[in-house]
């Protein structure tokens, strides 16, 4: 979805990759101990969070944890792929892109 976004506004689909990837890496690592610290314990609420921001590497390692936070973190991962393809042209048209 990254990618398709990423050529339709004009940007460059190997750094959105190279992106994309680095922040599922990261998000899958720091992701438990910071919800741990924010003492965040309901898994549907964790699994969500994990899908918006770590994407498909998040995701495979909320399914990792907990079965019910990695069912939240695909539909987190879906409803932020679907709304950043809508959202994403628009605010460039807005921005003047």
């Amino acid at each position: 979805m990254a990618i398709g976004i990423a050529e339709q506004l004009g940007g460059q689909p190997t750094l959105t990759a190279a992106l994309v990837l680095l922040t599922g890496i990261f998000g899958a690592m720091v992701v438990t101990p910071l919800l741990n610290v924010m003492k965040i314990r309901d898994w549907r609420a964790r699994g969500f969070a994990v899908g918006v921001a770590a994407h498909g590497i998040g995701t495979a390692r909320a399914f990792q944890v907990n079965a019910t936070a990695g069912a939240f973190s695909g539909i987190g991962m879906g409803l932020n792929a679907v709304l950043t393809a809508i959202i994403a042209p628009l605010a460039l048209r807005l921005f003047g892109g």
